[in-house]
């Protein structure tokens, strides 16, 4: 558990989603690197001339400070906002990255417990923001796929893609292997759109020891195995098959054609 001295300290965020909570204040849902996801209310937010009404916005980098806790009350849930200050960032994201900067917060969201820090996957998120915001549609694709990649590692859910998960016989690049949640790698004679070579298997699990944008650049060239691989472990794993997100960003789609 963080002291209270830490928690008074600067910490390196991004909002995630903000939420009405009076009329002139709101409550955000914020990714830092320190303390992971964590809830604070920003009061006076909304005021027009409020200072955080122009800094508190989405994909931006942030340092924020906490106000500190009572004495015997370092298990509250929502934490007091005393100062924030943009910390530099990338052009906004707009059109359908936007869309996708809005998906990789609701990953975070929902797979992403409360005061659970993961240093590496919030550099890996500041590294996909800045892929949204400057590539073209196939590097943007390959920079989700790899998100979801470093996601599901982080927090516990991907298995050793190098190895077959029950007999720990390292994946031959000649064999096809499905990627079961509840199972791991497991080898199959079936070759269909949700199996995945074993040379992806292993240049993955090397570039996800790597650095993201090496694993960026395999995801680039392996995304029709990825897309079918990675669906169904995050359905599984959410417990749904329709993301927020997703389903509005379909809706959009339609409605220009």
């Amino acid at each position: 558990m963080a002291s209270r001295a830490a928690r008074s300290a600067a910490l390196t965020s991004y909002v995630l989603h903000h939420y009405d909570w009076s009329e002139s204040s709101v409550i955000l849902d914020l990714f830092t690197r320190e303390q992971g996801r964590i809830a604070v209310a920003a009061k006076g937010a909304k005021k027009p001339f409020s200072q955080l009404r122009s800094v508190l916005l989405p994909f931006q980098r942030l340092q924020v400070s906490l106000g500190r806790q009572p004495p015997g009350d370092d298990t509250r849930e929502v934490h007091t906002l005393r100062a924030a200050d943009w910390a530099g960032g990338h052009p906004m994201l707009t059109g359908a990255a936007l869309f996708s900067g809005f998906y990789l917060n609701e990953l975070l969201m929902k797979l992403l417990a409360r005061h659970d820090p993961h240093a590496a996957l919030f550099d890996a998120y500041a590294g996909t923001v800045a892929a949204l915001a400057h590539g073209d549609d196939a590097a943007t694709q390959a920079a989700l796929r790899a998100f979801e990649l470093v996601l599901l590692r982080e927090i516990g859910l991907l298995p050793d893609l190098g190895t077959e998960t029950a007999s720990h016989r390292t994946v031959r690049a000649d064999r096809r292997y499905l990627v079961l949640a509840d199972a791991g790698v497991v080898e199959t004679d079936n070759e269909n759109d949700a199996t995945v070579s074993g040379a992806t298997l292993s240049a993955l699990e090397m570039a996800l020891a790597a650095d993201l944008p090496s694993l960026q650049q395999v995801a680039a060239g392996a995304l029709a195995e990825l897309r079918p691989l990675l669906r169904a472990q995050l359905h599984y794993h959410l417990g749904t098959s329709q993301l927020r997100t997703r389903q509005v960003m379909i809706e959009a789609q339609a409605l220009d054609r």
